[in-house]
């Protein structure tokens, strides 16, 4: 008999809209999948807040996790770190929330002072995923704010990074969107006084002819001196380390479109081209936004410290206190309380103590520590609470200097982009034509020399050539958003499209984090599940983990003489029977195991057994075999290579597969393929995989939740979109085509433009519209073209 998961939109949570279970939790008519969600409901509704419910079907978050300590928070040291303002009246503090996905949760954000009247007002960035709070500090703690955001389903993330780090400032970006408005409002104006000149002055214009010209000129100021400063300051800085951008030719072009518009209207010779000039900075400074796009709510660069809590509770004359972990030093008493993290090397003082150290080293089984024994950093405490005594303070921990390897904090080489790349010899090809037209008329004309020198330097400047590669590049930027794929920089996409090496790591990367595979061949009563339930939720263990989600029970009994043995199985007294759970020979029974194959004993007789035949994310197979045609695949594991023979028929040779790999291994393999020439794409979960991530071309962090905790990544890839790895790459690949072909076009324009150019016939009239007209070409073809390619890799 197989059995399998069956749910139905029936059976939702009112709350999260999680799977019910047999047992639920009810209020009225409304049902819920734990106590948490019913707690939240009740606190809405005792405040006539029901509304939440209205805006959008099931929009609050799972509470079926356990609560946090947040005592902390009345330490005046750390509350200090954490406020943005304070004064004796009232305090404001912003706080990142993970929880925030829809319009219920704005709503409900900037109602929280119907539910605590001290609460004078909330804002929402619903973007960043953040909440600025402003509440009276005589009335209401910091501490009680944040457990009334966790009390209603929106517990912020805090984390130690969050005391240590550089607040990061919009200012640049605010600085980018005020140049963009001075260059459009400047263009505009020009535009509109221009007018005149373009379709001929009447009698009556001709009177305001100088008049104009001189305004555009003022308009033109501003332009070139605030809005296109940086790419002066850019141009000059790379001159003097002997490098030619993409900001040099525009530079250039910048400045002799203004020198030659001054002279022309200073001396009265003609309009000049400060329409051009604005229209030109206006447009590049646009696509310099799309291409500084970004994820506010992501963090690309974590390290360590925003995996640690903010504070750890401390044993001082047998009482708790919190102590930031800053001021944690060697010889004082912590307690950890079960799944919190060992903040510092340690020794086991009392408790019993088992750690899941997966993500530090990669290893999935969890570790059993005794009494006197040292516990290292980064280990997550799967049993009770335990007291340990540090040993080392946290900036020297075993979890720091791993962090902190030299290797590892190295810093990559720049992404090389297409447009840098092309714009070195833009830039020498842009200054031999414009000498050389200017040397072909010196003789016979000195004026039109000068004319068809300047002339090829303004429309020759490579508008184009800067706007199709942001274009491009923050289309499918967009595009792989949607499709749950968050880069770090549209110039990542650049470098995913030269990736010839895939190397993954196995535990939480492609190994299945959900239970969809399981099933059970045998008989099972609704007791009998629900004492396996209880015995296996003891266990740490990946399997047990699994087994638990899938059996689906709230846990009812208490577990005696609990034994576990690694990797064999696990045994106790449940309700008064005699279960045992693991492998044959374990149970002592005679058969032949297949991996991921637990058998169940209950007081001694043979139920059956439970098969895990979905080890892998879903896809993994499709995408294995697709990526190993033009891609070499490699497995860098941490964990023991119980697993070889079943990833052996995804990878091509056995030398690919790597089991026992410290972080360090890591590392070293990955330079060494890149010592042979190959581009290196990782893709890992885990502190272990830091090193690897860094080192290689493109480090892409795979995560079931991109609010948890990821390694510094270029990429962060969300679990559910993992088999759209090889799409991802070919979608790379063709905008890299569309930038190439945006780049022929942008080249034809200029070859129509320097026609007139070199024969110093070009006119204001032919720049206004050649300039924006090739700069609208290319924008629409290279959106059209990105949305093109998604539809064909199916990414849209």
């Amino acid at each position: 008999m197989k059995e399998q998961i069956n749910l139905s939109i029936d059976t939702q949570c009112y709350h999260c809209g999680d799977s019910l279970p047999l047992s639920p939790f009810s209020s009225a008519d409304k049902q819920f999948c734990c106590a948490g969600c019913k707690s939240v409901y009740l606190i809405l509704s005792s405040h006539h807040l029901t509304s939440y419910y209205a805006y959008n079907a099931v929009p609050g978050a799972s509470q079926k996790k356990k609560t946090t300590h947040f005592a902390y928070l009345d330490e005046p040291s750390i509350a200090s770190e954490l406020v943005d303002y304070t004064d004796d009246n009232i305090t404001v503090l912003t706080l990142f929330i993970p929880a925030i996905h829809c319009s219920s949760c704005i709503w409900l954000l900037e109602n929280l002072y119907k539910i605590n009247p001290d609460i004078s007002g909330s804002r929402i960035d619903f973007p960043k995923k953040l909440v600025s709070i402003t509440f009276k500090n005589q009335h209401i703690s910091l501490r009680r704010v944040v457990e009334l955001l966790a009390a209603v389903g929106y517990e912020p993330l805090i984390s130690l990074q969050d005391m240590v780090k550089q607040q990061q400032s919009d200012h640049s970006e605010r600085n980018l969107v005020t140049k963009i408005a001075v260059a459009g409002f400047c263009f505009a104006n020009v535009m509109m006084l221009s007018f005149p000149d373009y379709f001929g002055f009447s009698n009556f214009e001709q009177n305001f002819k100088s008049f104009f010209n001189w305004i555009n000129l003022a308009l033109g100021v501003p332009v070139l001196l605030y809005s296109a400063r940086d790419y002066f300051i850019s141009a000059w800085t790379n001159l003097r380390k002997g490098i030619l951008n993409l900001d040099f030719p525009l530079a250039l072009g910048i400045a002799v479109m203004f020198i030659r518009s001054a002279i022309e209207i200073i001396t009265h010779t003609g309009a000049g081209f400060i329409d051009t000039l604005c229209s030109l900075v206006f447009f590049i400074l646009i696509g310099k936004w799309m291409q500084q796009r970004t994820y506010h709510y992501l963090s690309f660069e974590r390290d360590y410290r925003s995996y640690f809590p903010v504070a750890v509770s401390c044993i001082v004359s047998g009482k708790e206190q919190p102590v930031p972990l800053n001021e944690l030093k060697t010889g004082d008493r912590i307690l950890i309380r079960s799944n919190e993290i060992i903040p510092a090397d340690a020794l086991l003082l009392k408790g019993e103590a088992k750690l899941d150290f997966g993500f530090v080293t990669g290893e999935s089984l969890p570790v059993k520590k005794e009494l006197g024994e040292i516990i290292y950093a980064g280990g997550r405490q799967l049993m009770g609470a335990i007291e340990l005594e540090v040993v080392k303070p946290v900036s020297q921990s075993y979890l720091t200097k791993l962090w902190n390897n030299e290797t590892f904090a190295g810093e990559k080489d720049p992404i090389q982009t297409f447009s840098n790349t092309a714009s070195k010899y833009f830039s020498i090809a842009l200054l031999l034509i414009a000498t050389a037209a200017g040397l072909f008329w010196i003789n016979t004309d000195s004026n039109k020399a000068a004319a068809s020198f300047t002339a090829v330097l303004i429309i020759a400047c490579p508008c184009a050539l800067a706007l199709s590669s942001p274009f491009t590049l923050a289309a499918v930027l967009s595009i792989f958003d949607k499709s749950k794929f968050y880069l770090k920089s549209t110039a990542v996409i650049e470098e995913l499209a030269r990736i010839n090496t895939v190397v993954f790591d196995k535990t939480g990367t492609i190994t299945n984090p959900a239970a969809n595979g399981f099933e059970f061949t045998g008989s099972l009563g609704r007791e009998e599940k629900q004492l396996l339930s209880d015995l296996a939720r003891n266990s740490g263990h990946p399997l047990s983990r699994e087994l638990v989600k899938w059996l689906d029970r709230t846990a009812v009994h208490p577990v005696d003489q609990y034994r576990e043995q690694v990797g064999r199985g696990i045994t106790g007294i449940v309700n008064g029977h005699q279960l045992k759970i693991g492998s044959a020979a374990f149970l002592g029974i005679s058969t032949v195991d297949k991996a991921s194959v637990v058998h169940v004993l209950i007081d001694d007789k043979y139920y059956g057994y439970f098969r895990s035949e979905q080890r892998w994310r879903a896809g993994f197979k499709q995408l294995a075999l697709k990526l190993a045609r033009d891609q070499d695949l490699h497995l860098l594991s941490g964990d023991q290579d119980q697993d070889r023979e079943l990833l052996t028929p995804f990878f091509t040779r056995m030398q690919q597969l790597h089991f026992k790999q410290s972080p360090q291994n890591k590392l070293d393999y990955i330079l060494n393929l890149q010592n042979h020439g190959a581009k290196v794409m990782m893709l890992g979960d885990g502190l272990n995989d830091a090193g690897a991530l860094r080192q290689s071309n493109l480090g892409v962090a795979v995560t079931d939740d991109i609010n948890n905790f990821s390694p510094g990544c270029d990429a962060i890839l969300d679990g559910r979109a993992f088999e759209k790895l090889p799409q991802f790459i070919r979608q790379a690949k063709d905008a890299v085509k569309v930038i190439h072909m945006s780049f022929v076009i942008s080249v034809l324009y200029n070859a129509t433009g320097l026609f007139f150019a070199v024969q110093g016939l070009l006119s204001p009239l032919i720049a206004a519209i050649l300039m924006p007209l090739s700069t609208v070409t290319i924008i629409l073809f290279t959106t059209l073209c990105a949305r093109f390619y998604a539809r064909k890799n199916k990414l849209l």
